[in-house]
């Protein structure tokens, strides 16, 4: 049965690599994703004086990215410990079957629970792992009580509550890095005539 689990997590991996390898994105592409992960309210002209590009051009890029998807949408980062919400937990969620009414079942009930900001199918030892943000260890008893406990098939749960948060990205800077070698490349060879299109 867990071996079934692992074809259905690789085949949703390999699905999501498939769908992004259709994407045929440039240097500038990345460019103005890049910027719009720093600040996703960037207007066109801003965007254009920063990656030298004019701002029709950069407008026609980013509704093209948009449309094709590499930008699902824009949104504000929040700061939860100024909202109250200072602390974040990890749930690993265990089922009783893995049978995949069980799974659909858990899936549909999960995503009304309203503490919950991520939950994701994994690999492993465990068949599900939560992210909670909560305001204290007390507040966290009242989300384990009402809103774990009750889910449909749970057999193990278990909490980890971090301690110091190391870093947090929306968008890991490898994404980046490959593109703005080549870029780098690009203007210090021969020839570079780039300019404002």
């Amino acid at each position: 049965m867990k071996m079934r689990l692992c074809r259905r997590f690789m085949h949703g991996v390999v699905s999501s690599m498939s769908k992004s390898e259709h994407l045929d994105l440039d240097d500038v592409d990345y460019r103005i994703l890049k910027e719009l992960c720093v600040d996703g309210r960037a207007s066109d002209v801003w965007l254009g004086e920063k990656i030298n590009l004019s701002s029709t051009a950069v407008a026609r890029r980013r509704k093209s990215l948009e449309e094709r998807q590499a930008v699902l949408s824009y949104s504000a980062n929040l700061n939860m410990p100024m909202l109250g919400y200072s602390v974040v937990v990890f749930v690993a969620i265990e089922l009783s079957s893995q049978a995949e009414k069980a799974l659909n079942e858990f899936e549909r009930e999960v995503v009304k629970c309203p503490s919950v900001s991520y939950c994701g199918f994994v690999s492993g030892d465990t068949d599900f792992l939560i992210m909670l943000n909560v305001e204290s260890f007390e507040d966290y008893d009242r989300v384990y009580r009402r809103e774990l406990s009750t889910l449909p098939h749970v057999a193990k749960i278990r909490s980890s509550f971090v301690m110091r948060e190391v870093a947090r990205r929306g968008t890991p800077p490898v994404v980046f890095q490959d593109k703005a070698k080549d870029s780098k490349a690009d203007q210090a060879g021969p020839g570079n005539n780039s300019g404002r299109r």
